[in-house]
């Protein structure tokens, strides 16, 4: 690894890596704090509403880290903040239109339950046929429990079955 002292590395680098730095490495998900944050005042009002709070506090924690809340969390916000009196109705309305704004998500229904193995019918059709000849057959009655059992039937099995319906003809 080679070393540079700082002299060897010109100013102009050392801005541009501070700037991206600063861009692109700290996180910067807390909304800007030039702007009115409805959210934030009402979290605060509810916090001195109810000091006890867990929901309201990790509300507020989440807020504070991720810079936004959930539409179910606003939700729940709401019917906290709508409890409190002297909150100016303004903010309220403000975070019912932000929920308002903010897609539903839905979740589909379940699909129906398929089994895991389906017997196909020729195969119980050629075991029928084959111990209808021969019902003392070990084999195809051993193939048969299997079958019966919703087991695979390997393409050996298979080649065995086909080899005996060709003997019985």
């Amino acid at each position: 690894m080679i070393k540079l002292s700082k002299s060897a590395i010109p100013t102009i680098y050392i801005k541009t890596i501070r700037t991206l730095y600063i861009c692109f490495l700290t996180p910067t998900m807390n909304p800007p704090k030039d702007r009115l944050d409805i959210i934030n005042e009402v979290l605060e009002e509810c916090i001195l509403a109810y000091p006890v709070s867990s929901f309201i506090i990790s509300l507020y924690k989440q807020y504070q880290q991720r810079g936004s809340l959930s539409k179910k969390q606003l939700q729940g916000l709401y019917g906290k903040a709508s409890k409190i009196e002297g909150l100016p109705p303004g903010k309220l309305a403000t975070i019912e239109a932000i929920i308002k704004r903010m897609p539903t998500r839905y979740k589909s229904e379940l699909p129906e339950p398929t089994p895991l193995f389906e017997r196909e019918e020729s195969t119980g059709i050629l075991i029928e046929k084959i111990l209808a000849r021969f019902p003392q057959h070990k084999r195809v009655l051993f193939l048969k429990a299997k079958y019966e059992n919703d087991e695979l039937l390997s393409p050996a099995d298979m080649n065995d079955l086909k080899r005996f319906s060709h003997s019985i003809k």
